[in-house]
């Protein structure tokens, strides 16, 4: 974050401020607004080999108020990945900024650049939630949209599942659960 210029460069014991510069340190470290989605309902896909699908319904739109602006972004999306048996196995997720990916890790060769993953458990109700999040800079004014996409490199066609696990028979074992993807303003 840059520091106001009209701030001194030291403070030391009894340096009072003025109003101005006051007003100019509230600005440097202020978030300007915050958009949320909360998915409670459940989503499920099937995604072919490292084919990607975007979770519906677990997107959020902001439009910047200054192109220096950074976007604060937090998801959190509860769910596993199914192919070849009934045991859920390990999700990978993808934030988006305007469809194209963000916040993911540093390419390396033929690697699967992702923003998370979630290690599925070894029973038909488990399921895992995963975390995601960081600074985006998108230097616009424009509206962005970001959302979460799910990527399968597990290999052949797996199905995904969001907020339920595989099992869904009508039993308590089988709970429903929420994600969620959040996003903030943040002063240049």
């Amino acid at each position: 974050m840059a520091t106001p210029t009209s701030l001194p460069a030291t403070f030391v014991a009894g340096n009072v401020l003025t109003a101005a510069q006051m007003n100019a340190l509230r600005g440097a470290f202020r978030i300007l607004q915050v958009a949320s989605t909360t998915k409670t309902d459940t989503f499920s896909a099937s995604v072919a080999s490292a084919g990607t699908t975007s979770v519906t319904g677990l997107s959020v739109s902001i439009t910047p108020t200054s192109s220096s602006s950074t976007i604060f972004v937090m998801a959190s999306v509860a769910g596993c990945t199914v192919a070849g048996s009934d045991k859920p196995g390990t999700s990978f997720f993808q934030l988006t900024a305007g469809g194209s990916p963000i916040l993911v890790g540093a390419a390396a060769s033929n690697r699967t650049q992702l923003s998370a993953a979630s290690l599925g458990l070894l029973s038909n109700q488990g399921f895992q939630t995963a975390t995601m999040q960081g600074i985006h800079s998108p230097a616009t004014t424009s509206s962005v949209t970001y959302a979460v996409d799910v990527f399968n490199v597990i290999g052949g066609t797996a199905t995904v599942y969001v907020n339920r696990g595989p099992d869904d028979t009508d039993v308590a074992l089988n709970p429903r659960t929420i994600s969620t993807i959040t996003v903030m303003e943040v002063s240049a």
